[in-house]
C-alpha cells in the first residue's frame, strides 16, 4: 500500500509542481503580487494603468506639467480618489479610526517625489467617533522635482512613473484597497488636461498663517491660541484639525457647527483660542504641534512649539492601555530577545508544538499510514531506520523551505504569516488535485502500473526511502494551515529573529512533527505492538481515500471564500474530469483509448473555459452587523483602530483572529465560541466581539498578529482598558475563556 502510494507520488508530484508553476505564471498570481484585502468586507486591487476601479472608489493618477518636463523644474502628479456616495478615505490624521492614504513612487534617476500636499479635510462623524477625511472626489497632489542634471536619453519621449498606492475606504464597514499605477508624462509639450483639478486641490490646501500661534499643555488639556486670523472669521466657530494623530479627543475637536464647537472662544483683541481634552490613546509627546484652521473655504496652517509639560503617557492602571500596533498597522513588530537562553527555550517550544501538531486532524492520517507500514515485519530493522531518517529529512527540509520563503517575502516588504500559501487560489487548486489523485490511488482506481511500463514501475516500487521522504513533504504541505499549542508563540518569535536563528525554529518544528515516526522507526519493539498484516490492510487502504476526499471538500470550501461559488464549482468540474480519466485508464482495448482521449479533451476544454474562474478573487462579504457598532454578542469585522476606540470607551473586546483554511479555527468556532455558557458570559460582561478574517492576505492583520508575538492563526485575545492583552490557547477551551471573562 505504502509503496504504491510512493510510486504515485514519484509519478505525479513533478507534473503537479509544474502545473502549479504554469497556472501561477499564466494568471500572474505570484505570491508577492496577490491582492491584499483585509478582514471581512475588504478587497484588494491591482492595476497596470493610470486608473484602478473598485466598487467604492475610482482611483486615477493625474499629471500637471504645462511647460513639459525639463531639468531643474517641478511638475505635479496626483492621485484622484472619486468615492461612491457615503464612502470616504482619510487625511494624514485619520481621527478616531482609519488610516491615511499612502503613496510609494518608483521614478527614474534624477526625479524625486515630495510629500502629499494634503487638502484640508472634513470632519466625518460616525456614531460616537469622529474622523478626518474626504468624501466625493479629492486629489492628493505630489510635487516631482527634476534634478538639474536630469538626462532622459536622446530617444526618450516620456517620463514613466510608477505608483503603488494603498487606501482605506469606509462607510459603515471599512475596505482596505491598493492599486498599481503607471503614467507616461510627455517630456516635451504641455500636459495640462487636468489643470482645473490641480487648481482646486491647491485652493483646498491650507496657506501659512500670517499671524502667530501658541500651544500650551495644562491640567485642562491642550490649548491652542492664534492671532492674525481673517477678520471675517471673528466671533464664529472654526474647524480645527490637529495633524498629529491620537493627541486630542477628536470627537470634541473645534468644529464650525454649534453641536461640536468645542471649547473655543474669541478675545477682544481678535485672537482665538480653544482648549481640548487629551486623548486616552495618546502614545507620544511631540515638541511641536501643527494644526489647520478652516472656515467657509478659507484654510490656514500653523505650527508652534508646545509649552508646558506633557502628562505621563497613559500606561497607569486607571488609564486605557492601547496596543499601538492595532492603531498603526505599519508600525514595526517588537524586537525579539535574541539571547541564547531565549532562543533555546523557543527551540524546545517549537519541538513540542511540532509534536502536538501530529494530533491535528490534517496531519494524523499521514502519520497513521506511515506507522502502519511497519507491520511489514519482513523488512530489516535498518530499512525502517533509514525510512525514519528519510521521512524526517523530508519534513525538516520542507519546513525550512516554507520558512525561508516566508522570511524572504517578508524581507521584501510582504506582510505574510504561517499558512500564507493557502491564501493563493493556485496553491489550493494544486492541493485539491493532489489529494484527489491520492484518494483515487488508495481506492485502487489509479495504479502506477496502468500509467508506466512495467519495468519502470518496478523501479519506482523499489524506493521506500523516496516514499518516506515524499511522505514527509506531504505531511508538511497538509500541516501548514494548522497551529498547535506552543507553535504559535514559536513562529511569532521566529519572524522577529535574524534569518539563521529563525530557520532554526522552523527546523525544530519539523523535528517535532517527525519525531513520532522517527522514534517508531528506531525502536523495533514497537512493531510488535502493531496489528499483523492481513486483508484488513486493503480495506483500510480504501477507507483512507475518504479522509483524502474530505480534505478536498475543505479545500473547495476555502477556495469558495477566495474565488466565490464559480471558482469552487470550476475546480470541482475539473476534478470530476480527472476522476473520469482515472477510471478510463482501467479499461481495456479501444474503449480505453477512446474514453481516455475524450476525457482529456473535455478536461482541456474546461480548463480553458472555466479554469480562470479559480483565480478570480471575489470581493469578500462583510460580516453581518455594523462594522462600526459595538453591540455585545454580535460579531463585527475587525478594523484597525476600532479596538483602541472601544477600549477608550471602557468596553472590553474579544478578538478572534481566524481564517477559513484553518481547521483548528473552524473547530473552535463550532465548539467553544458557540458554547451557550461562553456566549452568556460574553453578553453579561458586555464584551465587544471582533473577528479578524485572515483567509485572504491582509497586512494590517499580519502586523496585529506580529504585535502579539504570533505569525499564524488561530489567535484569541481579550483586551481590557488598563490591562495587558490576554492571549489564549490555540485550542480554545470553554473553561479557559470563561475564567478570563470572570476577571473582567
Amino acid at each position: 500500500m505504502t509503496r504504491l502510494f510512493s510510486s504515485l507520488l514519484y509519478r505525479f508530484t513533478p507534473p503537479l509542481a509544474g502545473a502549479l508553476a504554469l497556472l501561477l505564471a499564466l494568471h500572474g498570481n505570484a505570491l508577492a503580487q496577490l491582492p491584499k484585502p483585509a478582514g471581512s468586507g475588504t478587497s484588494g486591487t491591482s492595476g497596470t494603468s493610470a486608473v484602478v476601479q473598485t466598487a467604492q472608489v475610482r482611483a486615477e493618477l493625474l499629471a500637471f506639467a504645462p511647460d513639459g518636463v525639463d531639468a531643474g523644474k517641478t511638475v505635479w502628479l496626483g492621485l484622484q480618489l472619486a468615492h461612491q456616495p457615503g464612502w470616504h478615505t482619510y487625511w494624514k490624521n485619520a481621527g478616531d479610526s482609519g488610516l491615511p492614504t499612502r503613496l510609494e513612487w518608483k521614478l527614474p534617476a534624477g526625479v524625486a517625489a515630495g510629500d502629499i500636499a494634503w487638502p484640508t479635510p472634513q470632519k466625518i462623524n460616525i456614531g460616537s467617533l469622529s474622523n478626518y477625511g474626504f468624501e466625493g472626489a479629492v486629489l492628493l497632489p505630489v510635487p516631482l522635482t527634476i534634478a538639474k542634471g536630469f538626462a532622459p536619453g536622446p530617444l526618450a519621449d516620456n517620463l514613466e512613473v510608477h505608483l503603488s498606492a494603498s487606501w482605506l475606504v469606509c462607510k459603515q464597514e471599512c475596505v482596505p484597497q491598493d492599486g498599481n499605477f503607471v503614467l507616461q508624462v510627455p517630456l516635451r509639450g504641455s500636459t495640462a488636461l487636468h489643470a482645473a483639478d490641480f487648481d482646486n486641490a491647491r485652493a483646498a490646501e491650507p496657506v501659512a498663517l500670517q499671524g502667530s500661534s501658541a500651544v500650551q499643555v495644562g491640567k485642562e488639556g491642550l490649548t491652542l491660541s492664534v492671532r492674525g486670523l481673517p477678520a471675517a472669521w471673528r466671533g464664529k466657530n472654526i474647524n480645527a484639525f490637529i495633524e498629529s494623530p491620537d493627541i486630542i479627543e477628536t470627537a470634541r475637536s473645534p468644529a464650525a457647527d454649534a453641536a461640536n464647537a468645542g471649547q473655543q472662544s474669541w478675545q477682544a483683541d481678535g485672537s482665538w483660542s480653544a482648549t481640548l481634552p487629551l486623548s486616552g490613546l495618546r502614545s507620544e509627546a511631540p515638541a511641536n504641534l501643527a494644526f489647520v484652521l478652516a472656515l467657509d473655504g478659507t484654510n490656514v496652517r500653523t505650527e508652534a512649539a508646545v509649552q508646558g509639560a506633557w502628562p505621563a503617557l497613559p500606561t497607569g492602571p486607571s488609564t486605557p492601555v492601547v496596543n499601538t500596533q492595532l492603531s498603526n498597522p505599519s508600525a514595526p513588530a517588537p524586537l525579539a530577545d535574541q539571547s541564547v537562553g531565549a532562543w533555546g527555550l523557543a527551540l524546545l517550544a517549537a519541538i513540542l508544538g511540532g509534536l502536538i501538531l501530529n494530533l491535528m486532524p490534517c496531519v494524523f492520517p499521514v502519520l497513521a499510514i506511515k506507522v502502519l507500514a511497519f507491520t511489514k515485519t519482513a523488512e530489516p530493522g535498518h530499512s525502517h531506520r533509514a525510512q525514519g531518517l528519510a521521512y524526517t529529512g523530508g519534513v525538516v527540509l520542507s519546513f525550512l523551505a516554507l520558512g525561508g520563503l516566508m522570511l524572504g517575502l517578508r524581507a521584501g516588504g510582504e506582510q505574510l504569516g504561517w499558512g500564507f500559501q493557502l491564501q493563493s487560489p493556485g496553491v489550493l487548486a494544486a492541493l485539491a488535485l493532489l489529494f484527489t489523485v491520492i484518494g483515487l490511488n488508495l481506492m485502487g482506481l489509479l495504479e502506477v502500473g496502468n500509467l508506466l511500463p512495467g519495468n519502470l514501475a518496478a523501479v519506482q516500487l523499489r524506493h521506500p526511502l523516496g516514499d518516506a521522504f515524499l511522505s514527509g513533504v506531504l505531511a508538511v504541505a497538509i500541516a501548514s494551515p494548522c497551529t498547535a499549542p506552543f507553535m504559535g508563540a514559536s513562529l511569532g518569535y521566529a519572524i522577529a529573529l535574524p534569518a539563521a536563528q529563525a530557520l532554526g525554529i522552523f527546523a525544530a518544528l519539523g523535528l517535532g512533527l517527525a519525531l513520532p515516526y522517527l522514534a517508531v522507526s528506531w525502536a523495533p519493539a514497537v512493531a510488535g505492538w502493531l496489528p499483523k498484516p492481513g486483508a484488513w490492510m486493503d480495506t483500510l487502504r480504501r477507507f483512507m481515500a475518504f479522509p483524502m476526499w474530505a480534505t478536498v471538500v475543505w479545500l473547495l470550501w476555502v477556495l469558495g471564500h477566495l474565488s466565490g461559488v464559480d471558482g469552487a464549482a470550476s475546480l470541482l468540474a475539473l476534478l470530476l474530469c480527472l476522476a473520469l480519466m482515472a477510471w478510463s485508464l482501467n479499461l481495456t482495448g479501444r474503449s480505453r483509448t477512446a474514453v481516455a482521449t475524450l476525457s482529456l479533451l473535455v478536461t482541456l476544454w474546461l480548463g480553458a473555459s472555466v479554469g480562470p474562474n479559480i483565480f478570480r478573487m471575489e470581493e469578500a462579504q462583510v460580516l453581518s452587523g455594523n462594522a462600526s457598532g459595538t453591540q455585545a454578542g454580535v460579531w463585527q469585522a475587525w478594523v484597525p483602530g476600532r479596538v483602541d476606540a472601544e477600549l477608550a470607551a471602557g468596553k472590553p473586546v474579544f478578538v478572534d483572529f481566524t481564517a477559513a483554511w484553518c481547521i483548528t479555527c473552524q473547530y473552535n468556532k463550532k465548539t467553544t465560541l458557540a458554547n451557550p455558557a461562553v456566549l452568556a458570559d460574553l453578553a453579561a460582561k458586555n464584551v465587544t466581539l471582533r473577528r479578524a478574517a485572515w483567509t485572504r492576505r491582509d497586512p494590517a492583520i499580519t502586523q496585529a498578529l506580529a504585535s502579539l508575538g504570533r505569525s499564524g492563526v488561530p489567535v484569541y485575545v481579550v483586551y481590557q482598558a488598563g490591562r495587558a492583552p490576554v492571549v489564549l490557547s490555540e485550542i480554545l477551551g470553554a473553561d479557559e475563556l470563561r475564567q478570563v471573562l470572570a476577571r473582567l
